[in-house]
C-alpha cells in the first residue's frame, strides 16, 4: 500500500469530497437548509485568506495542474465564504486559484458557505494536512495549529502539554493523561492519522531547524527535502550562502548534497580528543567496575596496563 493510500484511510476527511467533509465537519446532512450549491465566481472577486496554512508549492505539480486545467478545466469547485467588505475569501482550494490565474480563467465553480473564522480556518487546516505532497514542516505546523485551535490556546502552550504526555507515558504516571485537554488532543491526532508519540519524537524537533532555513520553509522559497540538507552545514556564514545560493539559482538537491559535502569536510584533528575522552571513560569504568574480584580479568589487564606504561616509557626517553 502506498503512503498516500495510508493517508486517506487514516480519517474519514481523507475520503471525502469537500463539500461533504463541510458537511461533516460542522454536523449538518445533505439536506441542510444550506445546500453546497456550485456556483460560477469571477476570479477577480476572490481573495486569500490572512492565515493561510499552505505555503510551498511544487513548481512541477503547479505547472501539471495549470496544464490539467488548460486542457480540461476545473473538476471540483473550490470553498470559499462572503467577505464583509465584499467578494469570497478562499478557504479550500488554493491550488485550483492559484492554477486557474495562471491559466487566465475570468471565472471558476465554486461552493459558498457561511462559516466564523475558526471554522474556515479549521476547513484550511484539515485541507492542508490531507495533501499527498505536505512536507514535514507543514504538516508540523500545520497540526500545532490545529491543536491550538481546538484548544482554545496558543501553540506555545500546546507544546509543553504534548511533551508533558509524553513524559506521563514514559514514567507510567497520570498526573496529566487524564485531563479534558489530552482527550482533544488525542482526536486531534486521529482525524489526521498521525500518532501523537511519533509526532513529539520526530517532527517537533524540525521547529528546532536553523532561523534562516525555517524562515525560507515558511516562506515557501524551498522544498523541505533541500532544507533539510543545508542545515548539515555547520559554519553559519557558508549555510546562508548556501541558501541564499538556492533559492535564487533553483539548485538540485543533488547539487546542494555536492556542495554540502564540500562545505563540511572530515575534521582529521578530532581524532586526538576523541581518543582522550575514550580514556577518560574507561579510566571511570575501570574504576567502578568489580575486575579486581575476578583473577583472569586480573591478569589481563595487568598486561595492558605494562603495555601502557611501556609505550609511555618509550614517549619519556624521546622527550628528553
Amino acid at each position: 500500500m502506498s503512503t498516500s493510500t495510508k493517508r486517506k484511510a487514516a480519517t474519514p476527511y481523507r475520503t471525502m469530497k469537500i463539500g461533504q467533509g463541510v458537511d461533516a465537519l460542522f454536523g449538518e446532512t445533505p439536506n441542510s437548509s444550506e445546500p453546497n450549491l456550485e456556483q460560477s465566481i469571477a476570479i477577480e472577486e476572490i481573495f486569500l485568506p490572512s492565515q493561510q496554512p499552505r505555503r510551498y508549492f511544487d513548481p512541477e505539480a503547479m505547472q501539471s495542474l495549470v496544464d490539467s486545467i488548460r486542457r480540461d478545466g476545473i473538476l471540483e469547485p473550490i470553498l470559499v465564504r462572503v467577505r464583509n467588505e465584499g467578494g469570497y475569501e478562499l478557504v479550500a482550494g488554493e491550488r485550483r486559484y492559484r492554477a486557474a490565474k495562471e491559466v487566465a480563467l475570468a471565472v471558476m465553480p465554486a461552493v459558498i458557505r457561511q462559516m466564523t473564522d475558526e471554522q474556515a480556518l479549521h476547513i484550511a487546516l484539515i485541507e492542508n494536512l490531507l495533501r499527498e505532497d505536505l512536507n514535514p514542516l507543514e504538516e508540523t505546523e500545520g497540526i500545532l495549529q490545529l491543536l491550538a485551535l481546538r484548544l482554545k490556546a496558543d501553540i506555545e502552550s500546546v507544546i509543553p502539554l504534548l511533551y508533558r504526555m509524553q513524559n506521563d507515558l514514559q514514567r507510567l504516571t497520570h498526573n496529566v493523561m487524564g485531563q479534558p485537554d489530552v482527550e482533544i488532543v488525542k482526536a486531534v491526532f486521529s482525524e489526521v492519522g498521525v500518532a501523537w508519540e511519533s509526532f513529539i519524537n520526530n517532527r517537533l524537533p524540525l521547529l528546532k531547524l536553523p532561523d534562516d532555513i525555517l524562515q525560507a520553509l515558511r516562506g515557501g522559497q524551498l522544498a523541505y527535502t533541500k532544507a533539510q540538507a543545508i542545515a548539515r552545514v555547520k559554519d553559519e556564514i557558508q549555510r546562508s550562502a548556501l541558501l541564499q545560493e538556492t533559492t535564487e539559482s533553483n539548485l538540485s538537491l543533488s547539487q546542494i548534497r555536492e556542495r554540502v559535502k564540500n562545505l563540511n569536510p572530515v575534521d582529521t584533528e578530532k581524532t586526538e580528543p576523541t581518543m582522550k575522552q575514550q580514556l577518560e571513560r574507561a579510566c571511570r569504568s575501570l574504576v567502578k567496575s568489580k575486575l579486581m574480584d575476578d583473577p583472569k580479568k586480573q591478569k589481563q589487564l595487568l598486561k595492558l596496563l605494562t603495555q601502557i606504561e611501556s609505550l609511555l616509557s618509550g614517549e619519556e626517553s624521546i622527550n628528553e
